[in-house]
């Protein structure tokens, strides 16, 4: 019954459309009204200890130096790096634009602030090159997407404090998968491009290529900085965050200079704005997991699946279309602090790793990205294009297929996502 009566009053809530975090907060308060020993009193207190969590510091410091590094000319200097390294190819332009969308996925952790910072250069000029719109629109969406996945991802450090797994395993679990799908985004624009009648620019030099490389050196080292930092036992990831958006006011402000002190204020809003709505979200998301922790939602579920006969590879299977059902309907943060807490339990007790559920769950809210009615990547890039939603849509969804194959691959061959951090770290 209190199961029932926790996610009824959720769902009713979000179709009258009040917002996730507040439908959240007061779904758990119901549940805890009627049916735990808890008193209301408590709530407050319990509302505040939720968000105490030290890895949660982590977000409001990757969301400014993400908007640092956007406003302060960092994108520009990737984008011009990608031209020269591969631009001579067959759909060199396009196959630029992926690469500077995983350049600077690795620097921003945010995959809207990456089709922005990218798609705002690249796509006018890929159209003058004589590319369709549409080909191009599709591209960055869908590349866009790379944001969430390549570390750091703000997405990674909301399952983390959730699941309260390693940080800096998840991170490191991200970088093959990221690199991955870059390369099939690639050789599909590549292979798609030979059906286009375009002249591609000639081939950039070797000093050419040093230059640009150059330029966006500095940039580029702040994922060094980050990933160097936090496994070479420097600092945590937490402490990474807050170095980060040190390094990269540093880098825009006085080395770049694109930043000016009257830019400062509104940078500093509008990150403190995108800060307090996730932090909100994920305090009453919290707050969410504890009544599913105290009523033993998630263990109840888990031992019904078990009884069933289930077998790990079907599991796997069903937590895919649930994912990707809700990614059509919420943004990413909301879905992972919703469903985190109850597929995680479940998913340990089959034998399925941590951290490679924690990777499905992310590639499953790339999808949701660039899915209708709520992929917030269509938005954004219907907003840069000046084109209608149906024309984005319709423009990224010949691209869906690569996620989508991708989203298998992911799935069923752990080693992807776990490789590199067993390798690093031990099994």
């Amino acid at each position: 019954m209190s199961t029932a009566v926790l996610f009824a009053t959720l769902f009713a809530l979000m179709l009258m459309g009040i917002p996730i975090a507040v439908s959240l907060g007061l779904a758990s308060l119901v549940t805890i009204a009627l049916f735990s020993q808890d008193s209301l009193a408590s709530l407050s207190i319990k509302l505040f200890e939720t968000s105490e969590h030290y890895t949660l510091l982590a977000i409001p410091f990757f969301v400014l130096a993400g908007n640092l590094m956007s406003t302060g000319g960092v994108a520009r200097r990737m984008v011009n790096f990608a031209i020269a390294a591969v631009g001579h190819l067959r759909g060199g332009l396009a196959i630029a634009s992926i690469l500077a969308c995983m350049l600077f996925a690795a620097v921003s952790g945010s995959s809207p602030a990456t089709v922005v910072a990218i798609g705002s250069i690249v796509i006018a000029g890929m159209v003058r090159a004589g590319y369709p719109q549409a080909f191009a629109a599709g591209v960055i969406c869908n590349a866009g997407t790379l944001g969430i996945l390549i570390p750091p991802s703000i997405v990674m450090v909301v399952y983390a404090a959730v699941t309260e797994v390693s940080v800096g395993r998840l991170f490191m679990a991200g970088v093959v998968p990221g690199i991955l799908l870059g390369l099939m985004l690639m050789v599909a624009v590549w292979w798609r491009a030979g059906r286009l009648q375009i002249t591609h620019p000639p081939r950039a030099s070797v000093t050419e290529v040093l230059r640009t490389l150059r330029e966006s050196a500095w940039g580029l080292m702040l994922l060094v900085i980050i990933m160097g930092g936090i496994y070479g036992g420097i600092f945590t990831p937490t402490e990474a965050a807050a170095v980060s958006a040190v390094y990269a006011l540093l880098v825009a402000m006085f080395i770049y200079r694109d930043l000016r002190w009257r830019d400062l204020p509104r940078v500093f809003v509008e990150s403190a704005k995108t800060s307090v709505m996730l932090m909100f979200i994920v305090a009453n998301a919290l707050l969410f997991a504890h009544v599913l922790t105290t009523e033993r939602i998630p263990q109840t579920i888990a031992e019904h699946i078990l009884a069933s006969g289930m077998s790990p590879w079907m599991f796997l299977l069903v937590v895919n279309v649930l994912l990707l059902v809700a990614g059509n309907f919420m943004e990413p943060t909301g879905i992972v602090l919703i469903l985190a807490p109850i597929l995680f339990p479940i998913a340990t007790q089959m034998g399925i790793d941590p951290i490679h559920l924690g990777i499905i769950m992310v590639v499953n809210m790339e999808i949701g990205m660039v899915t209708p009615p709520v992929g917030l990547n269509l938005f954004v890039t219907s907003g840069i294009t000046g084109m209608s939603i149906v024309q984005v849509v319709r423009a990224a969804l010949p691209w869906l297929s690569v996620l989508l194959l991708f989203l298998v691959l992911v799935t069923y061959v752990p080693a992807i996502s776990l490789a590199l951090p067993n390798a690093i770290f031990g099994p």
